[in-house]
């Protein structure tokens, strides 16, 4: 399914920003507004493209990964590597998030080496929590945004897991 990691462009921004997810999981969609796009091209954002050159989904690494209201409880404090991601919501729930993931997973150890890597996910989010805990993720801290409750969660370096 993914065959390449390309850096983010107008064109992938736009398409992305305009996905829309079905309840509950429409909390992720966006608005295609001149300061989503300019965000999506901040750098921290790479797409991840099938061999059609279709969008599957996309990645960020860093600030971008975190929600602000996180800051608030401390969950950022740990100098860890942040991550987010999103799928194609036409790919959602069709068995392809583990290879998604996976395939993310090792990009950022290549560029980064074994660091912790951290992840927030909405609690309602169960399902990507599940898969997340089949990756090696493992609960961390909980808070909430006001609109939702958060979790962040991570995935340690084999050393640090003995």
């Amino acid at each position: 399914m993914i065959v390449q990691i390309k850096e983010m462009n107008e064109t992938l921004a736009k398409e992305i920003l305009n996905w829309q997810y079905d309840p509950p999981y429409d909390f992720y969609n966006n608005d295609c507004t001149d300061e989503n796009i300019i965000e999506l091209l901040n750098d921290q954002f790479k797409a991840i493209v099938d061999e059609h050159n279709q969008i599957v989904g996309f990645f960020c690494v860093g600030e971008s990964a975190k929600v602000p209201a996180g800051y608030k409880f401390g969950v950022y404090d740990a100098d860890l590597i942040d991550i987010g991601l999103g799928m194609n919501p036409n790919l959602v729930g069709k068995g392809f998030g583990f290879e998604f993931c996976t395939s993310i997973i090792y990009f950022i150890k290549n560029q980064f080496g074994e660091s912790p890597i951290r992840l927030t996910v909405a609690t309602f989010n169960k399902r990507a929590i599940h898969l997340y805990e089949k990756l090696g993720f493992f609960y961390e801290n909980r808070f909430n945004s006001g609109f939702t409750e958060f979790i962040t969660m991570i995935n340690k370096s084999a050393e640090e897991k003995e």
